[in-house]
């Protein structure tokens, strides 16, 4: 993971870089690939402002948020970025779901056999049900 935090008009604070730097390292474990980050945090007159862009193999997200109070805007900014990743990560699988699909369905227009169903419960014997007689 590679963050490079910058800040504008304002002076470089450590509690600012490790908050931001905890938040984004919990973005990691929803990517596949290795993390690149550049946040930018600044001062514009009375609005703190937080925007940032990660890239992370294909993926490429953008988010900008700004409130009045920096940490906010941070949070806010981190909620942004979650969002396009469940989003990007939740269309990728729904590719692969249905490129399966396709898959599967061609291979059996094409005459091959169909896989066989895995079932969890066994067979079970069928009941005998004895006849009355009628008299």
């Amino acid at each position: 993971m590679n963050v490079s935090i910058t800040f504008r008009h304002m002076d470089a604070s450590e509690a600012i870089k490790k908050h931001t730097a905890a938040k984004l390292g919990k973005l990691q474990k929803f990517l596949r690939q290795p993390m690149t980050a550049k946040v930018t945090i600044s001062v514009d007159k009375i609005k703190h402002v937080a925007e940032a862009r990660v890239s992370s193999g294909g993926a490429h997200l953008e988010a900008k948020e700004s409130s009045d109070d920096m940490y906010t805007s941070i949070d806010r900014m981190i909620e942004k970025l979650e969002r396009q990743v469940r989003v990007t990560k939740g269309a990728a699988e729904a590719r692969r779901r249905t490129a399966k699909t396709a898959a599967r369905t061609s291979a059996l227009a094409d005459g091959e056999a169909a896989p066989a169903k895995k079932t969890a419960k066994a067979a079970r014997p069928a009941k005998k049900v004895a006849k009355k007689s009628k008299r």
